[in-house]
């Protein structure tokens, strides 16, 4: 039978699976069994383990390909595939005849890989003023249909489970008087995919409030299709939406369409979160009476991106407010098109927009075009702002400022990049970088967070990678396999995840994507030779918090050495990202507790000597104060992520 699927707090458990190894068995017993092979050399294999496991093969890979006698590391051999040998050539079958996706969940379990479960419609009736205490990965359809008055209250929704995957379709359709609330919704999650679509379509009065909505999450993927659609003064609120998120996208389609007296309220809108971005489509389009506020939007934020199409056209007498826009973010993209086109008598008000430390750019397409009566204003507005067939009447811009010139942009530049080192820039984690002077014993510093924020997954056999398509021209073909749908959370990770693996190389820079144990030595190898070894930090103690560095060794002596960094990127089975870069030193460091000068870790360190490639807006220089090819850059070896070098 097959194996016990891979149990995890901190992933999905899927079902069991009992019946492909039946399938497949007769077929397996036909392989022929007088291959003459070493099994002497697994010594790291538990007692009555099958050689014939995708370990015991790797394992025997590794004393082939490397040169040394040195331990191999745990760490590494822990990622690679706990299949069993009966599983890995059965799936290696599936795999070779595309079929895969009709044994996923299986697959999924077995392997041990990040899968989203597939949630069936549910239709199931829940009595009036109904609380969820506890609610996680589950499917609403026609939730809420033309209910009458009450409350449904949703608390800790989805709260800190690592790949939260929930829906509501149809959700408050038709309904009267009906309030729903959301505390801490998904909050402390890890890749987050929540929809809600026709959400409150039609309703007439009553009230949502989303309370702690995806705060301190990475990686989400929020959607709200035709959003409060034709709705009747229904009012819609969302306080702490993203705060101190990472990563993602949020999106509103057909947001107060066609609408009626809808008051929105969204306050402190990605609040602190690093590079997120979000899409209204048609948003309030058509309305009549809307009023839409948004506070501290954006605010703090890092490379924030924001889209509004078709914002407020059409509509009639809305009133739409943005405090406090962008204010004191770094860099950032927003991009209105059609905003208030054709609409009547819409009042539209910006305060501390795009008041940004390092400005961003602003475009604004059809801006109040053919609009009548409207008042919309601008008061502290930023820099760096086009505008395009915008209305020439009813516009005010107080304390506008532009810098169309080339010096002027660099000006602004400089005035960013002239950071002091003792301040770290708001946007870059303490610690996340530093210089090379830091690694000396007796220096207090801060540590970055170094836990690994990536699902639990391993490392696929070499013999089923090697069926696997793995580029954006068999997009279709992964997106089956592993059953992502359009526009869902997993096509977004697949796309991601080919796009920077097929990237060309930067200058300097030897680059490959690694799905398999077999794959990471055969690149380390071939750049630097087969007396190599695999480094990593040892744990995660002392992570965001000051440390004090206790003994240090270079490497290779502390010369410019060559290495081979291997960092995770997100994908279905543990995929690595390797490159070797030019000009590095690498250090190992004891790491000490401040107070007690007791040990309590040992890091990896690498530092970057030539940064004069680097971009000028890379976080490193903000934290350091410099610029490219200034300084060298220094970071730790994060949990997971490992650096191969030449074995001392």
């Amino acid at each position: 039978m097959l194996s016990q699927p891979y149990k995890s707090t901190n992933i999905l458990t899927l079902p069991k699976m009992h019946t492909l190894s039946s399938f497949f068995f007769f077929s397996f017993l036909s392989i022929p069994l007088f291959i003459n092979v070493n099994f002497g050399s697994c010594s790291h294999l538990l007692a009555g383990e099958s050689p014939m496991t995708p370990k015991a093969s790797f394992i025997r890979y590794w004393n082939k390909e490397i040169r040394n006698n040195l331990p191999k590391p745990s760490f590494f051999l822990s990622k690679v595939s706990p299949l069993n040998a009966v599983d890995s050539a059965a799936f290696s079958k599936l795999a070779a005849q595309n079929a895969l996706s009709t044994k996923l969940s299986d697959f999924c379990s077995s392997a041990r890989l990040f899968c989203f479960p597939d949630l069936s419609p549910s239709l199931a009736k829940h009595d009036k003023d109904v609380s969820f205490s506890s609610y996680l990965n589950r499917n609403f359809t026609n939730y809420g249909t033309e209910s009458a008055g009450g409350i449904d209250s949703f608390k800790n929704y989805s709260d800190s489970d690592n790949i939260p995957v929930d829906s509501f379709r149809r959700y408050g359709r038709n309904g009267a008087g009906h309030d729903e609330k959301f505390s801490n919704y998904a909050p402390n999650g890890n890749d987050i995919d929540e929809s809600f679509n026709t959400y409150g379509t039609g309703g007439t009065g009553g009230k949502s409030d989303f309370k702690g909505y995806a705060w301190q999450v990475n990686v989400p993927n929020l959607r709200f299709t035709t959003y409060s659609d034709a709705g009747n003064g229904k009012a819609q609120k969302f306080t702490s939406y993203s705060l101190d998120t990472n990563s993602g996208s949020e999106s509103f389609k057909g947001y107060g369409k066609n609408g009626n007296g809808v008051p929105n309220d969204f306050t402190g809108y990605g609040v602190n979160s690093n590079v997120i971005g979000s899409d209204f489509a048609n948003y309030g389009e058509v309305g009549n009476g809307a009023a839409d506020n948004f506070t501290s939007y954006g605010f703090n934020g890092n490379n924030p991106d924001n889209t509004f199409k078709n914002y407020g056209a059409d509509g009639n007498g809305n009133v739409d407010s943005f405090s406090s826009y962008r204010d004191q973010s770094n860099v950032g993209d927003d991009s209105f098109d059609s905003y208030a086109k054709n609409s009547n008598s819409e009042k539209v008000n910006f305060n501390n927009y795009g008041k940004s430390f390092n400005e961003g750019t602003d475009k604004f397409t059809g801006y109040g075009k053919a609009a009548q009566g409207h008042e919309i204003g601008f008061k502290g507005y930023g820099i760096n702002n086009t505008f395009k067939d915008y209305a020439k009447n009813g516009v005010s811009f107080a304390k506008y400022t532009n810098i169309s010139s080339s010096s002027g942009a660099a000006d602004a530049e400089a005035k960013i990049l002239k950071l002091s080192g003792n301040s770290v820039n708001r946007w870059v984690e303490p610690g996340k970088f530093f210089r090379e002077s830091n690694l000396k014993k007796g220096t207090v510093m801060p540590m970055p967070d170094i836990v690994d924020k990536m699902p639990k997954r391993s490392f696929l056999p070499r013999t089923i990678t090697s069926k696997l398509p793995f580029s954006n021209s068999n997009l279709a073909l992964l997106k089956n396999t592993f059953h992502a749908l359009d526009n869902s959370t997993m096509e977004t990770i697949i796309q991601d995840a080919l796009k920077e693996c097929e990237r060309p190389p930067s200058a300097g820079e030897n680059k490959r994507c690694v799905g398999s144990a077999e794959d990471m030595v055969d690149f380390a190898t071939s750049v630097l030779g087969r007396n190599v070894a695999a480094r990593t930090t040892v744990n995660v103690n002392g992570s965001k918090k000051d440390i004090m560095i206790g003994s240090v060794k270079g490497i290779n002596g502390g010369k410019v050495t060559k290495s081979v960094s291997c960092h995770q990127s997100l994908y279905p089975y543990l995929l690595y990202y390797c490159h070797s870069v030019p000009k590095v030193r690498v250090y190992e460091a004891d790491i000490l507790d401040r107070n007690s000068k007791g040990k309590i870790n040992h890091g990896v360190a690498i530092c970057h000597l030539d940064t004069s490639s680097w971009s000028p807006t890379h976080g490193a220089f903000y934290a350091l104060g410099s610029s490219p090819g200034q300084t060298e850059v220094c970071h730790w070896i994060f949990e997971n992520d490992l650096t191969w070098t030449v074995a001392d």
